[in-house]
C-alpha cells in the first residue's frame, strides 16, 4: 500500500513518537510505500503565542502541505497521529478534498479532555466527557493556564460545531476495549472505532535469574512517582528498584534506599533489563492509554504491577500476568511488592503467561496484519 502518515512531534520524545516511528519501519519492512508529513514543537520556540493558537485551531501551512503531499505521493490511505498543536485538523479537510481516506490513532484522550488524561489535581476528572468541554477552562487544566486551555478548548468546540471528528475521518484506532468506550461516551461514532494495540519487537527470552523491581517512564506526578517511592519505602524489601526515566518529580528518588535512577535508557536496555527483573511497576494514577512499557515487559516475560485503573485493569490480568492494586494506595502496592517478593516461582509463571500474551497479540506480525485491514476497511469508505 500507499501510505501517507501525519504526525506533530512532541518536544520531548515519547511514547507516541516511538510509536509512529516503529509504525513506519514495520510498513516499510513489508514492501509498502510510506511517507511522512511531519511538524516538530521545536517550532514553538520560533513563533509567537498568537500564531501558535491560531495554527491550533486551523492552519493554512499544514492544509496546503498535506493537499501538495497527497498529490504527489497519491496514497490509498492517510493515517493520522498527533495534530496538536500545529498539524492542527485542517489536515483532515485537505484530506477530504483530495479524496483520500485518513486513519486517526488516539493516542491519548485530547478529543475528550483538554488535560488529554482525563486527571486533574491528582485525581480522576470526566466533567468535560461528552459535553462542551467548558470546566476545563475553569479550571486551567491545560498546564496550569487558562489561556492555553481556551486554545484548546477552542479548537475542540470549532471541530465539532463543523463536524470535523463525525464526516472527516473514515476509521478511529482506540488502543483497547476500554479507551474505545471512552472515545464512544465522548461522542465518536461507534462504528468507527477500532481496537489495535501497540507493539513492540521482542527479543528470545533467555533463562536467567530474575531479581528486583523496575519502573519504566516519565517521572511526573500522573504515572504515580509518589505513590511509588511512598510504597517503596514501607515495603523496605532487600531487593533493588531499577527508574527508567526522566521528568519533574526526579528529586522525589533521592536518597531512598535500594532505589537506582537510571535516568533515560535506550530500549535495548530496558529490554536487558526487564530481562531480569521480577516485576515492572505501573503505579499511574491517570487513565492510561496503552503504555508501550507493558508491551515490552509481557514480551521479555515480566508480569507487571499495575493499578487498577482505566486500561491498565483490563491489561493486565490479577494473578494471570501481573498483580493489581488501588490507584494512589501506596499501602495496597507494598503488600503487592512484598508478595511479589516472597513468591518468586507464581511470578516467573506468570511472566510466562505475559509472554503468551505477547505472543497471540502484541507481535510486529500481528500489529501489521491489524493494521492492513483497519487501512483496507478504511479505503472502502472513501
Amino acid at each position: 500500500m500507499r501510505v501517507l502518515v501525519a504526525h506533530n512531534a512532541y518536544q520531548q520524545r515519547g511514547g507516541e513518537d516511538m510509536v509512529v516511528e516503529a509504525e513506519v519501519a514495520l510498513l516499510r519492512e513489508h514492501g509498502h510505500e510510506v511517507d511522512l508529513l511531519q511538524r516538530h514543537n521545536d517550532e514553538l520556540a520560533s513563533i509567537s503565542a498568537a500564531s501558535a493558537a491560531m495554527q491550533t485551531l486551523w492552519s493554512a501551512r499544514t492544509g496546503d502541505e498535506m493537499r501538495a503531499r497527497v498529490r504527489r505521493f497519491r496514497p490509498q490511505v492517510v493515517h493520522v497521529h498527533n495534530t496538536f498543536p500545529l498539524l492542527s485538523p485542517s489536515l483532515y479537510w485537505a484530506c477530504a478534498a483530495e479524496r483520500v481516506p485518513v486513519v486517526q490513532t488516539l493516542h491519548n484522550f485530547r478529543l475528550a479532555c483538554p488535560q488529554a488524561m482525563f486527571l486533574r489535581e491528582g485525581r480522576v476528572c470526566e466533567d468535560c466527557l461528552g459535553r462542551a468541554p467548558l470546566p476545563a477552562l475553569r479550571h486551567a487544566c491545560y498546564r496550569g493556564s487558562r489561556a492555553q486551555t481556551a486554545v484548546l478548548v477552542g479548537m475542540l468546540s470549532l471541530h465539532r460545531s463543523l463536524g470535523t471528528w463525525q464526516r472527516k475521518i473514515a476509521l478511529y484506532i482506540a488502543l483497547n476495549e476500554f479507551s474505545r468506550r471512552k472515545f464512544i461516551a465522548a461522542g465518536l461514532p461507534p462504528e468507527r472505532v477500532v481496537v489495535k494495540p501497540n507493539f513492540v519487537a521482542a527479543p528470545a527470552l533467555d533463562d536467567v535469574p530474575r531479581a528486583g523491581f523496575v519502573f519504566v517512564g516519565r517521572l511526573s506526578e500522573e504515572k504515580g512517582v509518589a505513590t511509588l517511592v511512598q510504597a517503596w519505602r514501607q515495603a523496605a524489601l532487600d531487593a533493588e528498584l531499577h527508574v527508567a526515566g526522566i521528568g519533574p518529580q526526579r528529586g522525589l528518588l533521592e536518597g531512598v534506599l535500594r532505589l537506582a535512577p537510571l535516568g533515560a535508557l535506550p530500549l535495548t536496555e530496558v529490554q536487558s533489563l526487564m530481562a531480569c527483573s521480577l516485576a515492572l511497576v505501573l503505579p499511574s494514577i491517570c487513565y492510561e492509554n496503552f503504555p508501550r512499557t507493558l508491551v515490552e515487559a509481557f514480551g521479555a516475560g515480566l508480569p507487571v504491577i499495575a493499578s487498577r485503573i482505566g486500561a491498565l485493569a483490563e491489561l493486565v490480568s490479577d494473578g494471570q500476568t501481573g498483580l493489581l492494586f488501588e490507584p494512589g494506595d501506596a499501602a495496597s502496592l507494598a503488600d503487592r511488592l512484598a508478595w511479589a517478593q516472597a513468591h518468586p516461582a507464581e511470578m516467573r509463571r506468570m511472566g510466562q503467561r505475559a509472554r503468551a500474551v505477547y505472543d497471540a497479540e502484541f507481535t510486529p506480525a500481528r500489529n501489521l496484519e491489524l493494521l492492513l485491514a483497519i487501512y483496507g476497511r478504511a479505503s472502502t469508505k472513501s
